[in-house]
């Protein structure tokens, strides 16, 4: 039987399920296009979580890494939430161990604790406020500026928003994306030589020598938005991969061109594409791997959320 009739056959018993399980497929915008053809919503995590609430079934299936789950669980704790491949991990989330923190914070006590959504329930349960890459900015100006501030995971994310804050007192921890973090000026460079006419994208967790050198810098659904009203014919892309779905279906006319990382000679993040369409209908099937957390880590990272919801 060819791939073709076997995806068909997959898709098939995917809606069929779906339909039965009175559920919702979300999947994040760097997935593989063949899932994001069957989702309801695509998106970024938080925009994502916040979707679910909106729909009346029981079950909410989310295509992308686990804390993206886990921050669904978080907005709908009275739901079942379900990931295709529980292994599909992030470099983010681990790079900062909640035992790490707790530990920070004894030391300074005095900071206010800035995370990133990419960061584990358990760290967002220790955090004062959550950020996107889409309002990390305005959630640091938030902040009285005599508070000294951690921002945690991201470098490079955190670095761009201290010069962007002029934030002074502001500490950032050492993690990184394992895709943004290895695109290089050098290859970019060689990119933008090929294709002298086009403009470049790039998210903020990219290194800074390659935000110096982009035209527009956003989140992943900014990045796709932009692009697609922009007047620009083509675009040079630093995200991951899996946004030419959306970038092409929003602008089929337009170029958009990726640029490989120095990780795996591509831009593909290793964990999201571990999600496939059979594993999609085995999770709709058996409702597992299914994401459970404690009651009061829940309740005590909703907050974090809140916080950064109501502004």
């Amino acid at each position: 039987m060819s791939a073709v009739f076997l995806h068909a056959s997959v898709q098939e018993e995917i809606l069929a399920l779906k339909r039965e399980r009175k559920a919702i497929i979300l999947a994040h915008h760097y997935q593989e296009s063949e899932i994001q053809e069957l989702a309801d919503v695509i998106g970024d995590s938080l925009e994502l979580a916040r979707k679910a609430k909106q729909f009346d079934g029981e079950v909410i299936v989310f295509c992308g890494v686990w804390f993206m789950a886990e921050t669904a669980k978080l907005l709908n704790p009275e739901r079942i939430v379900v990931v295709p491949e529980a292994k599909a991990g992030c470099s983010l989330v681990d790079s900062c161990p909640v035992e790490q923190l707790r530990a920070f914070k004894q030391r300074h006590p005095d900071h206010v604790v800035v995370s990133y959504i990419n960061t584990s329930a358990a760290v967002k349960a220790e955090s004062d406020i959550i950020c996107t890459s889409r309002n990390a900015v305005q959630v640091v100006n938030s902040i009285p500026a005599e508070k000294p501030v951690l921002f945690c995971p991201d470098i490079n994310l955190g670095n761009y928003v201290k010069q962007q804050t002029g934030r002074g007192n502001m500490r950032i921890w050492q993690g990184a994306c394992i895709v943004h973090a290895t695109f290089a000026a050098r290859r970019l460079t060689a990119t933008k030589m090929e294709h002298p006419g086009a403009l470049v994208a790039a998210h903020p967790e990219c290194p800074a020598e390659v935000l110096a050198m982009a035209d527009y810098i956003g989140s992943t659904s900014a990045i796709i938005e932009h692009c697609v009203k922009s007047e620009a014919g083509e675009w040079i892309i630093m995200t991951e991969s899996g946004v030419r779905h959306s970038l092409e279906k929003g602008a089929p006319g337009k170029k958009f061109y990726f640029v490989a990382n120095e990780n795996c000679n591509c831009s593909e993040c290793p964990f999201m594409r571990m999600n496939t369409l059979e594993k999609l209908r085995d999770c709709l099937e058996g409702l597992a791997p299914r994401v459970t957390l404690p009651v009061g880590m829940m309740e005590r990272a909703r907050l974090p959320i809140e916080r950064m919801l109501a502004l």
